[in-house]
């Protein structure tokens, strides 16, 4: 359900507002409506520094777990930073280790390539070159492959053979100069590139490389110490968001009378209104405050509360859209049919058993995912409900694997059993859905729209039953019970479905509302994806179970190999069955249920105004 919120609006100097402000975000308990953002040099300055906090740390974090089992196999590498750092000037030192090492990736890239050039012309001396072409010589260097090189060339032409490399042979041609400097004799062979001379030696470059890695290994040891206090960075960012957050509310609020008094509004929750008018009335500024119950119009922040099952699901809600103030929290309502759907759909009590022990085991082991482990367990709890009805456990038929009388197995549902099962659980989902609008419409008053929707309802039960009965060769409603349902609902949507001044004119208006009932007959279509998706998961697990019952068959290693592709087969299986129970049921929430319920969405989610140390 939604809280119901107080709505605040407070008038106070300007000279007050920083004061004011900081101690409402003490309390931790108002959410200041922004009606302006602020944009200014210092929420930019702020904005900057959480975000470089922010990837500085999650930097450090992921070059800690890199690095961990080779700092652990070669001992503790890591250098600490000076103790008297300051968190910023820590920030400072590690983004320029970080830029300086980025530098280094870059130049030994460029010095990489400039050793795989240098390395066929072995050892030489730039200074031998000078020499040459001090003595009236000019050096041409040729690097040709051993098949494209002819030894005849070395009769030819004053050649040195200088390497033989990979099959490449690189070689130099001298010429004489004359005192203008040009050839005096022919090159070199005209089938051969002149190509140029490294400007150093390979042996150089890659000292020249040794030199930078050395560098980085310093580097790395450098930003390994700063890991130890990425902590640091972490409550920085959150001490600079909390500021942050302090001076949007104050540059957002109006500034009245020439700039001297402030104008806020906020919203907080009713139950808290004691201390929020607490602290209006004694805290350090004067403020005249007015309070009255937040009304949809106001645009209040949507806080939910619901009980300790619902808000498993709230983040299953929180993927599309949260309500508006005058709208229903639906997570109360669609909680119990998700996790019946996701079971519907995973198919299978085997992998549901696998959920819930995974569940238990997250809640214990990591208190901090606690929720998400409780979801976890209670979605396992309805993948052991609905495959009970088929009877599936790890692809096999519980029918076929235990003994059990005949009249037991024939309580377990046939595929085409579970296929109408899953139209008649959507159709009640439909007939809940329109029903809870209902309700909700009477709560408002809103008579018409309320009467419609028991119509629909009543003319959706009576065309199920009918048809059921017909398949059956029975009557499922006594003849009295479905003239009430279907001529009352006909003449509720006829006439309140679309309300006109005159009311003879609303059945006219009300037969084009009749055209709704091929949208019910698509949502009802869609629930057959519940039965699809169980049994493609059911299909799946027996496939596997029949390939590793073959693999048995193998001399030796048949039965450990069958354990092994069992066990990987089944897990594969489930994580890709979960994948669909667990999108196929959101679909089937927020476009069918939402849809029937008539929500709109589009609310803002409550967020006071929090000091740092009330955000941790």
């Amino acid at each position: 359900m939604i809280t119901k919120m107080t709505k605040y609006s407070m008038i106070l100097l300007s000279g007050d507002l920083e004061r004011f402000l900081s101690g409402v975000q003490e309390l931790g308990m108002v959410d200041i409506t922004r009606s302006v953002t602020g944009t200014d040099d210092a929420s930019k300055e702020m904005t900057s520094l959480i975000g470089r906090c922010r990837a500085a740390a999650a930097s450090l974090h992921a070059l800690a777990k890199e690095h961990r089992e080779a700092s652990a196999s070669a001992g503790d590498s890591a250098v600490p930073p000076a103790a008297d750092l300051s968190a910023e000037e820590l920030l400072n030192a590690f983004e320029g280790n970080a830029a300086r090492r980025e530098e280094i990736a870059s130049e030994l890239d460029a010095l990489d390539k400039e050793y795989r050039k240098a390395l066929p012309w072995g050892e030489f001396s730039p200074s031998d070159v000078d020499r040459l072409r001090a003595a009236g010589l000019t050096p041409h260097f040729y690097c040709v492959s051993d098949k494209r090189f002819s030894p005849s060339w070395e009769e030819q032409y004053p050649l040195q053979v200088l390497t033989r490399d990979n099959g490449n042979i690189c070689f130099v041609v001298l010429t004489r100069t004359d005192a203008a400097g040009d050839d005096m004799d022919a090159a070199g062979p005209p089938a051969a590139e002149e190509t140029q001379l490294p400007p150093r030696p390979a042996s150089q470059v890659q000292a020249g490389m040794q030199a930078l890695r050395s560098e980085n290994d310093r580097l790395v040891a450098e930003a390994l110490g700063y890991a130890s206090r990425s902590s640091e960075l972490t409550e920085l960012a959150d001490r600079t968001f909390a500021s942050l957050d302090l001076h949007l509310a104050g540059t957002s609020s109006l500034l009245e009378g020439e700039g001297t008094i402030s104008v806020v509004e906020g919203f907080a929750p009713t139950a808290d209104d004691a201390a929020v008018q607490e602290y209006l009335e004694h805290g350090p500024c004067t403020v005249y405050w007015q309070a009255e119950a937040a009304k949809g119009a106001d645009n209040p922040p949507i806080k939910l509360r619901n009980n300790w099952f619902a808000r498993l699901f709230e983040p299953v809600g929180g993927l599309y859209e949260l309500p508006n103030y005058d709208e229903l929290d639906l997570t109360p309502y669609f909680a119990p049919f998700y996790m019946l759907f996701f079971g519907f759909c995973l198919g299978d009590m085997g992998y549901g058993l696998i959920l819930v022990i995974t569940g238990i085991a997250v809640t214990l082991a990591l208190p901090k995912f606690s929720g998400y482990g409780k979801l976890i367990a209670w979605l396992g709890v309805g993948s052991l409900i609905l495959p009970l009805f088929s009877g599936t456990f790890f692809g096999m038929k519980l029918a076929d694997i235990l003994p059990m009388p005949d009249n037991i197995k024939a309580l377990f549902f046939s595929d085409l059993k579970m296929f109408w099962f899953a139209i008649i659980f959507g159709l009640f989902q439909i007939v809940f859905a329109r029903m809870l609008k209902a309700i909700f419409a009477f709560s408002k008053r809103r008579w018409d729209e309320a009467l419609t929707e028991v119509g629909w309802s009543m003319l959706i039960v009576w065309a199920a039953c009918a048809y059921a009965g017909s398949q059956m060769g029975t009557k499922l409603l006594p003849h009295v019970v479905a003239q009430v349902l279907v001529f009352g609902g006909l003449v509720l949507v006829l006439f309140c479905s679309k309300p006109a001044k005159f009311f003879l004119l609303r059945p006219l208006k009300g037969i084009v509302s009749l055209y709704d009932i091929t949208s019910i007959f698509g949502d009802m279509l869609s629930y057959i994806r519940l039965f699809g998706l169980g049994t493609t998961g059911g299909i799946l697990a027996l496939v596997i179970n029949s390939i590793a019952m073959t693999l048995s068959g193998i001399p030796y290693v048949g039965w450990p190999v069958t354990v092994i592709f069992l066990i990987f087969g089944h897990l594969a299986v489930m994580g890709l069955s979960c994948l669909g129970a667990f999108v196929h049921p959101v679909r089937l929430t927020f476009v069918e249920f939402y849809k029937n319920v008539g929500f709109e969405g589009g609310g803002r989610a409550y967020r006071p105004l929090k000091s740092y140390s009330n955000n941790k």
